[in-house]
């Protein structure tokens, strides 16, 4: 689907949002870190989705994602068709909305949007909220992972280290970064990675919507990624990642991947390179 199809940019601004709730083809998701601010007020017919659904939930490396039929399972229950246009949205400034469109991309499901700073930046416009529970209009939706560039294995990702053209963006605060902090088998970061903190790519003055882009892609070069390069992000659950990997799709940088695995996997094992 090209993106000119598009109901919305990938990055909605509230008021733009606003405009467009009454589509009949627009799907708006709710995936709060607490699943009581949905109950205490969230844009107007959006569905409430449980972050837990966009993981595995089991086996050596629960964060990873879910297999097909659990995936089909997940947006045949949200109402998900061909057709339907996504905005994703939560209440932390993007690590779990990031996640879900990551998800959608994996799948090949290209028409989404993400709310510009969540619910933060909704009630800083003045907009209204609800706390009426919206129950989708289940479909029958078959999940199939049609883009699956978008994600990198572990194994995969060993055997890229240093190779031209391809870098690894660790999204995690610098003490876990710098193997200050961690509650893994062994502490540190992927040889090579480089460290900006998800936190630092939202605005903290304007709700947490995107920072400057210009400004953003700035530090980007700085720590030595372009739009040109193959970037991969992580951090420990590909959570914190799902919004650094929506920040570098905004950015223009033409291959963004995610490691669903992150410091969970990479870090709970004893044959992965690791640095401090």
């Amino acid at each position: 689907m090209s993106s000119e199809a598009n109901l919305l940019p990938l990055i909605v601004e509230p008021a733009q949002l606003a405009e467009h709730l009454d589509a009949p083809s627009l799907l708006v998701i709710d995936v709060p870190l607490r699943s009581e601010s949905h109950d205490q007020g969230h844009v107007p017919g959006a569905v409430y989705l449980d972050f837990k659904r966009l993981l595995r939930g089991e086996g050596e490396v629960p964060n990873e994602v879910p297999d097909v039929a659990a995936l089909s399972r997940l947006f045949s229950s949200l109402g998900l068709t061909r057709d339907t246009h996504v905005v994703a949205y939560d209440d932390e400034g993007g690590g779990w909305a990031g996640r879900l469109l990551w998800t959608l991309e994996l799948i090949g499901h290209t028409r989404y949007s993400y709310l510009n700073g969540g619910l933060h930046a909704w009630r800083g416009a003045g907009l209204p909220l609800s706390t009426e529970p919206t129950t989708p209009t289940p479909s029958d939706y078959e999940a199939e992972i049609l883009h699956p560039e978008v994600a990198i294995d572990r194994v995969e990702l060993q055997e890229r280290l240093g190779a031209k053209g391809f870098a690894v963006w660790d999204a995690r605060s610098r003490a876990e970064y710098d193997g200050e902090k961690g509650d893994n088998r062994r502490l540190g970061h992927i040889p090579g990675a480089v460290n900006l903190d998800w936190t630092d790519a939202m605005d903290k003055d304007r709700d947490l919507r995107l920072r400057d882009y210009a400004e953003l892609i700035t530090e980007l070069e700085a720590l030595g990624l372009t739009p040109d390069m193959e970037v991969v992000t992580h951090c420990q659950s590909h959570h914190r990642s799902g919004f650094t990997w929506l920040v570098g799709k905004a950015l223009g940088f033409e291959k963004m991947r995610g490691y669903a695995g992150s410091w969970q996997e990479w870090g709970n094992r004893d044959d992965t390179p690791i640095e401090k």
